[in-house]
C-alpha cells in the first residue's frame, strides 16, 4: 500500500513538472511572438541620433494663414531655416504664402492633400493624398517634396510602407509645443526648451494662437543651449540607418558599435 502511494505521488510530481515546463514554453513563445511583432512595426522618424547638437523646428500648415508672414519675418531676423508641412488645400488657398516660404529659404513639404486620417484609407487613397499634395507644391515652387508628416500624427504599417514606397520619408516629432491648444507663449517656450535634445524635431503650427509670440524666445533659448537649428531634411539620415522602437533614427555604425561593446 505504501509503495503504491509513493508511485502515485511520484507520478503526480512528474505531471506537475511537465505541466510547468509546458507553461514556461508557451509563455516564452508568446514573449518571442510579441517581440517579433514589435520589431516589425513600421515607424516614421521622430528624432535623429546625431551627436552634433543639431535640431529642427517644423510647422504644420493646414487651415489658417494669419501668422505665416510674421513667422517668416521672425525666422529671417534670426537667420533660421525651417520646414513647413503644408496641406494641398492650403496650397490652393495660399499659393503666394507657399512662394514666400520657399523664397525665404524654408522647406515646403507634404502634409497630405485634404488632411484626413490616412489610416482610414486604402493604399490607393493614401497614394492619392500624397501625390496630389506633392503635385500642387511642385506646381507652385518647382520642387517636389520628399518628406511627409501624416495628418494628426496618425499612421500604421500600411501608411508608412506606402509613404516610403513613393520615395518619401515619413516624419513625426519628439517635442510637441502644444501651441495648437492655445497655451501661453511662456508655456510653449518651457515645453520646447525642456524637452529638446540633440536631433529633436519640434512641432509647431503656423496658426497657433501664441506661436509667433513664443518663437523668438524658443530660438534664443535653443541657441543659448548650443543647438544649431536646421531644416528637417538636413537633420535626417538618408541612408545606412535604422529606426529604433522609439522612432529615433540612428546610423548603422552607431548601432553596430553599441552592439559590439
Amino acid at each position: 500500500m505504501f509503495v503504491k502511494t509513493v508511485k502515485i505521488k511520484s507520478a503526480a510530481v512528474i505531471i506537475a513538472v511537465l505541466s510547468l515546463v509546458l507553461v514556461c514554453c508557451i509563455c516564452a513563445g508568446s514573449v518571442a511572438a510579441v517581440r517579433t511583432a514589435a520589431a516589425k512595426k513600421e515607424l516614421p522618424i521622430y528624432s535623429v541620433e546625431r551627436g552634433d547638437n543639431k535640431v529642427a523646428i517644423s510647422f504644420d500648415a493646414a487651415w489658417g494663414n494669419e501668422q505665416t508672414a510674421a513667422l517668416i519675418d521672425i525666422l529671417g531676423r534670426y537667420g533660421v531655416k525651417t520646414t513647413f508641412f503644408v496641406v494641398g488645400s492650403w496650397v490652393d488657398k495660399y499659393p503666394e504664402s507657399v512662394k514666400a516660404l520657399d523664397a525665404a529659404g524654408h522647406e515646403v513639404m507634404n502634409h497630405s492633400n485634404t488632411h484626413p486620417h490616412l489610416t482610414r484609407l486604402d493604399v490607393a487613397g493614401i497614394e492619392k493624398e500624397i501625390n496630389l499634395c506633392a503635385a500642387k507644391i511642385e506646381s507652385v515652387i518647382g520642387k517636389r517634396p520628399d518628406l511627409l508628416r501624416p495628418p494628426y500624427g496618425d499612421y500604421n504599417d500600411t501608411v508608412i510602407k506606402t509613404i516610403r514606397r513613393l520615395g518619401v520619408y515619413p516624419i513625426q516629432w519628439d517635442v510637441d509645443s502644444l501651441d495648437w491648444k492655445g497655451i501661453s507663449a511662456e508655456r510653449i517656450t518651457e515645453r520646447v526648451l525642456g524637452g529638446v535634445k540633440d536631433g529633436s524635431i519640434v512641432l509647431f503650427h503656423n496658426g497657433g494662437e501664441h506661436t509667433a509670440e513664443a518663437l523668438p524666445a524658443v530660438i534664443e533659448g535653443l541657441q543659448s543651449k548650443g543647438y544649431e537649428i536646421v531644416p528637417v531634411s538636413q537633420l535626417i539620415l538618408r541612408e545606412n540607418y535604422m529606426i529604433d522602437h522609439t522612432g529615433r533614427q540612428k546610423p548603422e555604425q552607431y548601432v553596430n558599435s553599441v552592439s559590439e561593446s
